[in-house]
C-alpha cells in the first residue's frame, strides 16, 4: 500500500523562511512610513507684500530730507557724503530724528563693507527711534 501513495516514499522536506521577501516588504512599509509623516508637517508661513521697484520718473524732491548714511570697508562712514567717525552716528540720528517729523534714512555700503558696520549703523537708527530706514543695494564707490 506503500506504492499506491506518492508521496509515501518521498523524504520529508524542511519549511524554509525566506528572509529576502521580508526586508523588501519591510523596506517598503519604511519607506511608506516615512514619506507619510513627512507629508504631515505643515509649513507655517505668513504671507507677505513685498514692495515693487519703481525707476525715478523726474527729478530728485528737493525738499526731500532723507539722510544718506554709508559705510565702507575702512570703517569710516559718510553722513550725506560728510564724513564723520563711528561714534557720531548716534548723536546726529537722534539730532536729526528731533528736528525732523518725518525723519527716514537710507543706509548705504561701498563695494567691500563690512557687514558689523552696516548692522551697527542700523541698530543706531533703531535706537534713535527712526521707524523708516532702508538698505540700498547698489554697489558705488566710497563717499559717494
Amino acid at each position: 500500500m506503500s506504492g499506491d501513495s506518492p508521496f509515501a516514499d518521498s523524504p520529508k522536506k524542511k519549511a524554509r523562511i525566506e528572509i529576502i521577501p521580508l526586508i523588501d516588504v519591510v523596506f517598503f512599509l519604511l519607506a511608506t512610513f516615512v514619506l507619510f509623516t513627512l507629508s504631515l508637517n505643515k509649513i507655517a508661513s505668513l504671507p507677505v507684500q513685498l514692495p515693487v521697484a519703481t525707476p525715478p520718473t523726474g527729478p530728485a524732491n528737493p525738499d526731500d530730507k532723507t539722510v544718506y548714511l554709508q559705510v565702507s570697508d575702512q570703517g569710516i562712514c559718510y553722513w550725506n557724503k560728510e564724513q564723520i567717525s563711528v561714534t557720531e552716528i548716534a548723536p546726529r540720528l537722534t539730532e536729526y530724528k528731533n528736528r525732523e517729523p518725518n525723519p527716514r534714512v537710507l543706509i548705504q555700503g561701498d563695494n567691500k563693507a563690512r557687514f558689523g558696520l552696516a548692522v551697527l549703523a542700523l541698530d543706531e537708527v533703531r535706537k534713535a527711534g527712526i521707524a523708516q530706514v532702508s538698505v540700498e543695494t547698489i554697489v558705488r564707490p566710497t563717499g559717494r
